[in-house]
């Protein structure tokens, strides 16, 4: 019954055109128009009256589907119909009705010219290709947007996924229309492809091991996008904006852009800064070389003074007894400078630093925080600060940084210490301004 119905439908559209052909061939000979031209002319005629039809249809179809898929948008859970219509998918669905008026149309038009009528068919099959990729390319656009907007999937790299998808439905529409080009069976493309197979692999080397390479990235969590790494070997240091199959986009801080192949983050190091952010805290470690020359024992009017400093006086008093109760356990005179355990002024300043950290507002107090000495060195002892700020905002992270060691480097004269200086003269000659304690005994 449908196909009785079709075909009626077709007679009846192949009718009207006839009668519309008809009543131009006639209006031509009244014109006078030769009988020789007459076919020519009406056969432009038509096609610029099927043109004509052609795009006001498409026009009236595609405002009808856009006012359908913005009133669907504004529906609840309806939000994959917005995504559609920002991929154009109701510009190429509209396209579907002038075509098959197009299609139906060229045994009419081209009547008299039915070698040209084989070429239009063939042109129409051929677009019809295209169509169908444009329609499907759009759909896989608008739900790869769709995953991307999840919270569990905006940061996973699901471009190189949507592009192996369009890769098989293009590689589907090469073959077809190989077929359609040549009037042979699409197997016998596919049967040459085994034969081409190692030239295929040359020339989609690079997709094939960016496919493989996004693959163990997400698998193994390696990078997501919004990650900052840092390559020294390509020059990069910034946020992964983008993953395909052929490309890892990375703006660098300076806000040039580099690009690196999928595979080199499998191949290569690189280090990912995820754990860091992620964490909430951000460490930090600075070396201050102290000259060795200015450490010196403490003596008892020296440690009152010092006691009048924040986060001091109870230590020195801790610390003191404690080094007391171990001078007399062991029968040192203590008298004698330099004879059993003293604090000095190392000592001092290290607790006075850790002092600072741990009641800096900024620095975390949850995670490792300590200041330590190292190995001496030709520049000095350095006096080591580990810790870790509680933002990962750069420009707060660097502002920390500085703000603690600039009030650790304006107290440093306090102490009797000095930072090493590589200069030509003599570090004795150096004043220390600031200074309340008492010049150092050994000198």
């Amino acid at each position: 019954m449908n196909d009785i119905t079709d075909y009626s439908d077709i007679e009846k559209i192949t009718k009207s055109t006839n009668i519309i052909s008809e009543w131009s061939i006639e209006l031509l000979r009244q014109w006078g128009v030769p009988e020789h031209l007459i076919t020519y002319i009406n056969m432009l005629f038509l096609l610029a009256l099927l043109t004509t039809l052609v795009f006001l249809l498409q026009f009236v179809t595609r405002k009808i589907l856009r006012a359908v898929f913005m009133h669907l948008e504004k529906m609840p859970n309806m939000k994959f119909f917005g995504r559609l219509m920002h991929r154009r998918f109701p510009h190429y669905l509209a396209m579907i009705v002038p075509f098959s008026l197009v299609k139906g149309s060229i045994p009419i038009i081209f009547e008299e010219f039915p070698k040209i009528a084989v070429i239009a068919n063939k042109l129409t099959d051929i677009y019809l290709i295209f169509y169908i990729i444009w329609l499907l390319m759009s759909v896989i656009n608008a739900f790869g947007d769709t995953l991307k907007q999840k919270d569990g999937l905006n940061d996973k790299p699901i471009e190189s996924y949507i592009q192996v998808v369009k890769i098989f439905f293009y590689f589907i529409g090469v073959i077809i229309l190989f077929s359609i080009l040549s009037g042979k069976n699409p197997m016998v493309f596919i049967t040459g492809l085994g034969a081409a197979s190692a030239i295929l692999l040359l020339v989609f080397k690079d997709t094939i091991l960016g496919f493989v390479a996004s693959i163990q990235v997400s698998v193994n969590d390696m990078v997501r996008i919004g990650d900052w790494i840092t390559m020294n070997k390509n020059n990069a240091d910034g946020i992964v904006t983008q993953i395909t199959l052929t490309t890892v986009k990375i703006r660098n801080y300076d806000n040039t852009i580099v690009t690196i192949p999928p595979y080199s983050l499998v191949s290569e190091s690189f280090q990912n800064w995820r754990g860091m952010s992620v964490s909430g805290g951000r460490r930090f470690t600075r070396n201050l070389y102290v000259n060795q020359a200015d450490i010196f024992f403490m003596k008892p009017e020296q440690l009152e003074e010092m006691k009048k400093f924040s986060g001091l006086k109870k230590f020195i008093e801790n610390r003191q007894a404690d080094l007391d109760a171990r001078n007399q356990k062991l029968h040192i005179d203590t008298s004698v400078m330099g004879n059993g355990y003293h604090l000095t002024n190392s000592d001092l300043f290290i607790q006075y630093a850790l002092w600072i950290l741990k009641n800096h507002p900024k620095i975390s107090k949850s995670m490792t925080l300590m200041v330590r000495t190292l190995q001496p060195v030709e520049e000095g002892l350095p006096i080591q600060l580990y810790a870790f700020t509680n933002t990962t905002v750069w420009a707060e992270y660097e502002a920390v940084i500085a703000e603690i060691i600039n009030q650790l480097l304006a107290s440093m004269p306090v102490f009797k210490l000095r930072i090493y200086s590589n200069t030509n003269s003599d570090p004795t000659d150096i004043y220390i301004r600031n200074a309340p304690l008492q010049e150092n005994p050994s000198k």
